[in-house]
């Protein structure tokens, strides 16, 4: 049973398509992974950073309270009024401060840790704080600051009020570890403790103060307008930033279902165990109350250096995973629209090369058939071309040896009848034998000429059927026959050199080679600029080219080059400064060099490196790719870009391009 037959045409398109679809499918699952795992590492980096970020605040705000207490200590009216047990005194220095700083917490003890004046509470005087490790520490001379836990027992002694604010009913939360009670009365407190010094350095009495942080939401406000500087998403608040006491949510800007701050909501058990329990940061997405975040825990610690609660900073994943859903739906549409190229291309090489093959095919079945003197017309200098050649060197032999058969056959004939007509008379017996030895003789030479035509014939149909198999099975890569696997190595190289120019922003086009007027180019940037960035706080300064340089390349492609390059140098510049544009012709070497500088805020060394690579981008709004596509199309056009950068000063790209068109040319 014969198999199935295959035209050319379809195995050699398959043999081109193949290869394609293998290259773009690991392309597109490359591009998906790292893409996938480039966001969620940019995005895991940036929440690290806003929990370095939201540390120093909160370490800043200690650091406030404890200047606060320290500088309040140091005066003298404030040692005479502790040595003199005076509450009115105190109450005069002490009220105050309270009230203007917004202070919870603001206690004088003498010397022995007795208290002698609480600004909250001054009824509550006497008791004795000499066995708190804020007050000991301070009683010995050390200016003590830190976070530390205040008991419900004695809330109500440092301020009424402040028992209420400390109050926090616990909500169930899922993934948390059982809770073991109702309610959290204790409260963290940010706080501080500082010597009272007489005139002649001696301790006489301390100074402490704090500022409750339950139900304090000014810190974790602060925190999360400082890092994500107001950051929306579908109305909502991109970041947001969480106090802990143990496990409990103290102080947070994070919402509930119900647009809610989230306090009283615990931590999950996982992270407990972990931030809390064995003292160690924590960074990875995580389910917070109702939403994915990028989030980040550290430990907060006690006076003593015991963890007591958690700081927390997180950003929600939901940009993140629609900015990975858009670009992979674009990168998706790209390879996409590479497959139906290369489908097209593919047909219509693999047509072109059985063309040839199909016009030999007809050739060879009108020979069969008895034709002489056919040929093929040889227009292509490769192994077709050679096929071709040889078709036609066999028909001309074919031709040849038959005309000689022809004319032999012709000479014997007339041989036999001349020697029959001398032997008729002689002997009719003779005659009939000669006959019969002309007969057998005929045939021999017949036979000969027939073997040594059909040797002849044989060897170019040899080449012919290697050749066409050769083509039809679309040659591997360790044949011998070099020029075969040149012809299917250029037809990859094309289907390759496709796949590449879609990868650089699909959305470009093929250039349009023409002449581009750099100066005026840049000129007309510079005045239409201002309608996609403000340029009000900038001073442009040109320096154009008197010579009017001209270069060879698609103006439109060289446009969008210097406009990305231009709103760069002014992104750099958001308080203002100066954007210097200049073009300088050298005819010498038939390049127009191009370059772009400005006063902003420049490039870190170890960034301007990368700043070509596709993703890479050091704004919050930004993907990456407008300097990778601004080098591709220079790197097009056969130029050069490069940049350099001071950190602080500004940042200086230029632009080189040939080649350079004569003026008037």
């Amino acid at each position: 049973m014969l198999s199935r037959r295959y035209p050319l045409q379809f195995k050699l398109t398959l043999a081109t398509l193949l290869p394609l679809f293998v290259a773009i499918t690991i392309c597109w699952l490359t591009g998906v992974f790292i893409l996938t795992a480039k966001v969620a590492m940019q995005a895991q980096d940036k929440v690290r950073n806003d929990l370095n970020s939201a540390r120093e605040i909160y370490r800043n705000e200690i650091s406030h309270v404890r200047d606060l207490v320290k500088y309040t200590a140091a005066a003298p009216n404030t040692a005479e009024a502790v040595i003199a047990s005076n509450g009115k005194e105190l109450s005069r220095i002490l009220t105050p401060l309270l009230q203007s700083e917004q202070l919870d917490i603001l206690t004088a003890v003498d010397a022995n840790g007795t208290v002698l004046y609480r600004v909250r509470n001054p009824q509550a005087s006497g008791d004795d704080r000499s066995k708190d490790t804020l007050v000991k520490r301070a009683l010995a001379g050390e200016t003590v600051t830190g976070t530390m836990v205040i008991p419900a027992a004695r809330m109500p002694m440092e301020g009424a009020e402040l028992t209420k604010q400390a109050l926090i009913k616990v909500v169930s939360t899922p993934h948390s570890k059982p809770a073991a009670a109702s309610e959290e009365e204790a409260g963290m407190m940010l706080a501080a403790a500082a010597p009272v010094r007489d005139t002649a350095g001696t301790v006489v009495g301390a100074l402490y103060s704090g500022i409750l942080l339950n139900h304090n939401n000014r810190l974790v406000d602060r925190i999360k307008s400082v890092v994500y500087e107001g950051d929306k998403f579908e109305g909502g608040d991109v970041g947001g930033a969480t106090i802990f006491l143990g496990d409990l949510r103290i102080a947070t800007n994070v919402l509930d279902s119900s647009n809610q701050r989230a306090i009283g909501t615990r931590l999950s058990e996982e992270v407990y165990n972990q931030v809390v329990l064995k003292d160690e940061k924590w960074f990875n997405r995580a389910f917070v109350v109702k939403d994915w975040y990028f989030s980040a825990y550290e430990p907060i610690h006690s006076l003593e250096g015991v963890p007591i609660g958690a700081l927390y900073v997180g950003m929600l994943e939901k940009p993140y995973t629609l900015l990975k859903f858009k670009v992979s739906l674009w990168f998706s549409g790209v390879l996409l629209l590479g497959t139906l190229i290369g489908l097209a291309v593919a047909r219509a090489v693999s047509s072109r090369l059985a063309k040839p093959v199909r016009k030999l095919e007809t050739m060879e079945r009108r020979v069969a058939a008895g034709e002489r003197g056919v040929s093929i017309t040889v227009d292509s200098n490769d192994e077709l071309g050679d096929l071709a050649w040889e078709f036609n060197l066999m028909s001309t032999a074919l031709a040849s040896q038959e005309q000689e058969i022809r004319e032999l056959n012709r000479g014997l004939e007339q041989k036999v009848l001349k020697r029959t007509l001398e032997l008729e008379e002689k002997n009719r017996i003779l005659v009939d034998t000669q006959q019969e030895l002309v007969r057998v003789e005929k045939l021999a030479a017949i036979g000969e000429l027939a073997a040594g035509v059909a040797h002849e014939i044989n060897n170019p149909m040899a080449i012919i059927r290697g050749n066409t198999e050769l083509v039809q099975v679309a040659l591997p890569e360790d044949s011998s026959s070099q020029e075969e696997l040149a012809i299917i190595t250029r037809q990859l190289s094309r289907v390759e050199r496709i796949v590449a120019n879609l990868l650089r922003f699909a959305r470009k086009e093929r250039k349009q080679l023409g002449r581009a007027a750099v100066n005026r180019m840049l000129a007309e940037i510079l005045c239409q600029v201002g309608h996609q960035i403000p340029v009000t706080a900038v001073d442009v300064a040109t320096a154009f080219d008197p010579s009017d340089p001209e270069v060879e390349g698609d103006a439109d492609q060289l446009h969008q080059v210097f406009t990305n390059l231009i709103i760069n140098a002014l992104q750099a510049m958001p308080m203002g400064g100066v954007l210097s544009v200049a073009t300088t012709s050298h005819p010498e070497n038939g390049t127009c060099e191009v370059t772009i500088s400005d006063t902003g805020t420049g490039i870190p060394p170890e960034n301007l490196e990368q700043i070509f690579n596709p993703f890479f981008t050091t704004r919050a709004n930004g993907i990456g790719l407008g300097l990778s596509v601004s080098y591709g199309i220079i790197r097009d056009h056969g130029g050069e870009i490069g940049a350099e950068s001071t950190v602080a000063k500004g940042t200086s790209f230029r632009v080189t391009l040939r080649p350079l068109l004569p003026a008037g040319s």
